[in-house]
């Protein structure tokens, strides 16, 4: 069991006195990261009054859709999507989440020809290979032919993957999942020895726009058997945790009523939508959440950023 991943790849054990982390963004992702804090999941409450607490170092950077996960040597990696028109995805690395590396661009499909752009990245420790995953959405001109057409914007992404052990080095990106048509925003949840990826199927025509799960036997899958649609049409962004006996999937409705809610489920089969009974900072976009100790927690209360 990975305890050093992001919530997400966390299984329910010991859940007296944990506290949780969300990291995201506001408006178009050109003011940086934001934090806020939370004891039970549901009351969420901003950090360094309500400012970013990382803000983007190159001028045409954008800080969106953050997501940090800890690795087995206890330093935090963050990822985030750059821009929205570029092959490469943000990344940063922190040994206590309140400083920073220098923000450095990861070139992930620099040498792939037609790329339109990299969305939503995100960052996972694979125990049995002992190395890093990363998984993002991408539209690569002339793949995918059939199911051109099926989204208004015109694009036709995919989830693709790479691996890597230094954030320096990493392997070639190839397709991580395809279930026949356009997806994006993939998340990965671990439990019972079962590993689900939870996705958005991306298409408007007609509209779809729904998060789905499908499940596999380990981290790199292969993933099979699809679940129908558990949330609303317009949700994206899905982040994954258990909380007690429940399952929580955390999601971004980015049409109007905009607001952040929230899925319940015991199974992962049955859900209840519990987004009247959450509370996130006014404006939170699509952002990651992370299971994080009291000493932490207090740290990142504690902080005084310049």
């Amino acid at each position: 069991m990975f305890r050093w991943l992001l919530a997400p790849l966390l299984a329910a054990s010991a859940f007296a006195g944990d506290h949780f982390l969300f990291a995201y963004f506001e408006d178009s992702g050109k003011t940086g990261v934001y934090y806020a804090l939370s004891q039970d999941g549901y009351n969420w409450s901003p950090l360094n009054g309500g400012k970013p607490w990382l803000k983007p170092e190159q001028p045409d950077e954008l800080m969106r859709d953050p997501f940090i996960a800890r690795g087995p040597d206890g330093l935090f990696h963050m990822v985030w999507t750059w821009e929205w028109r570029t092959p490469r995805m943000g990344y940063a690395n922190s040994k206590d989440l309140v400083h920073w590396s220098q923000q450095r661009e990861i070139p992930v499909m620099a040498g792939v020809a037609g790329v339109q752009n990299v969305w939503a990245p995100e960052v996972y420790w694979d125990k049995k290979n002992s190395r890093w995953m990363l998984i993002w959405s991408t539209t690569v001109d002339g793949r995918f032919p059939e199911t051109l057409g099926t989204v208004t914007s015109g694009g036709n992404h995919r989830i693709y993957s790479m691996t890597t052990r230094d954030f320096r080095q990493f392997s070639e990106p190839k397709v991580f999942f395809d279930p026949g048509y356009p997806v994006i925003d993939a998340t990965i949840l671990e439990t019972k020895g079962r590993f689900h990826l939870i996705f958005k199927d991306e298409r408007d025509k007609p509209v779809k726009k729904q998060m789905l799960i499908a499940s596999g036997p380990s981290i790199e899958g292969p993933w099979s058997n699809i679940t129908g649609p558990f949330t609303q049409s317009w949700t994206e962004g899905p982040s994954a945790m258990r909380i007690g006996r429940d399952y929580l999937v955390y999601f971004d409705h980015y049409r109007a009523p905009l607001y952040y809610g929230a899925v319940r489920s015991g199974d992962l089969k049955n859900w209840t939508d519990v987004s009247d009974k959450m509370k996130f900072p006014a404006g939170a976009k699509h952002g990651g959440f992370l299971r994080i100790s009291a000493g932490e927690s207090a740290r990142l209360r504690s902080a005084r950023l310049p």
